[in-house]
């Protein structure tokens, strides 16, 4: 029993013609199918399963969920009883309730974020397929994104009236879910206040993140590359196209990882983001980095936050 990885994010956009574009002519993603009600999926060339991006037309930004995959469908069922144990309720969401995707289990966290478990989606075949493949295929677009890698969610904080969402959060993923804490922000006047935390259940360095705010909200999703050359194209393919750009190419402390922040059309900020970093492993010590390091904890090469990274999110 176990989750394996991040399947899909399911995004809100205001202009969908404008957000579809975005994602094919500057990630590089492909779009798969388009439902009745207007919702479309795309995916990138070197994924499997038949999507790993929903855009739904909204008035807002924001997020609607995000799902991970697990191995087994009975394993829905044992994860139900764990995640109640826990004290959060459940709903089992039939077959067919998200296109070309079993049944999944449905749930909100502590910090209100909508999560969703499931482990059948159809399977279409990465771009260069599973037989002699070539390294990538031909006609790639934009910053030519392998996979989603992970996501960031911002939690509600407010330690002076006793609520620390990423702390919850955390212990949820670990205790319900069978994650493992990679990395954590501790401040305060004692330094024992989690402030963020990445946390994973593969071999990465996180596959899910959380930050403090004053209110719960996306942060970001992040799309993997090869290289820091690779990060470097995508932001050339960025200016070509006019994308707002939040963060120029630069490197974590945190994750040790490489990275440029930009937005969508409708404002959900995105990453793309090169290096394994290290080998996350369950026994590897949590790296805890300090609050008067947390600059070069978020941004290695200069070790100053740049104030849209944490005041801007949808």
């Amino acid at each position: 029993m176990g989750v394996l990885r991040i399947g899909h994010a399911s995004l809100k956009v205001m202009d969908m013609a404008a957000a579809v574009k975005h994602y094919e002519n500057v990630l590089g993603l492909k779009t798969t199918m388009q439902d009745k009600a207007g919702n479309v999926y795309l995916k990138c060339w070197d994924e499997w399963d038949k999507y790993s991006l929903i855009l739904t037309p909204s008035d807002q930004a924001g997020m609607n969920h995000v799902a991970f995959k697990v191995e087994r469908d009975s394993d829905l069922d044992d994860l139900k009883m764990k995640i109640e144990d826990w004290g959060v309720k459940t709903t089992l969401l039939p077959e067919g309730t998200l296109p070309s995707t079993g049944r999944m289990l449905q749930f909100r966290l502590p910090s209100g974020h909508e999560m969703r478990l499931y482990a059948m989606k159809e399977h279409v075949g990465t771009e260069v397929g599973s037989v002699n493949p070539d390294p990538w295929p031909d006609g790639l677009k934009g910053a030519g994104a392998h996979w989603l890698d992970h996501v960031l969610l911002m939690c509600e904080m407010n330690p002076p009236e006793g609520v620390n969402t990423v702390a919850d959060n955390t212990r949820f993923f670990i205790e319900a879910l069978d994650f493992f804490l990679t990395e954590q922000v501790l401040v305060g006047p004692s330094g024992d206040i989690q402030a963020a935390t990445w946390l994973s259940c593969t071999n990465t360095p996180h596959d899910i993140a959380f930050v403090g705010g004053p209110k719960s909200g996306l942060h970001h999703i992040s799309y993997f590359l090869d290289s820091w050359h690779d990060v470097l194209k995508s932001a050339d393919v960025m200016a070509k196209n006019k994308v707002r750009i939040d963060v120029a190419p630069t490197r974590h402390g945190i994750t040790r990882g490489e990275t440029i922040y930009f937005f969508d059309p409708s404002g959900n900020r995105n990453e793309t983001f090169a290096g394994l970093g290290y080998l996350a492993q369950r026994d590897r010590p949590v790296t805890t980095w300090t609050e008067d390091q947390l600059g070069s904890g978020i941004f290695y090469h200069t070790g100053e936050l740049v104030s849209s990274f944490t005041e801007v999110y949808t």
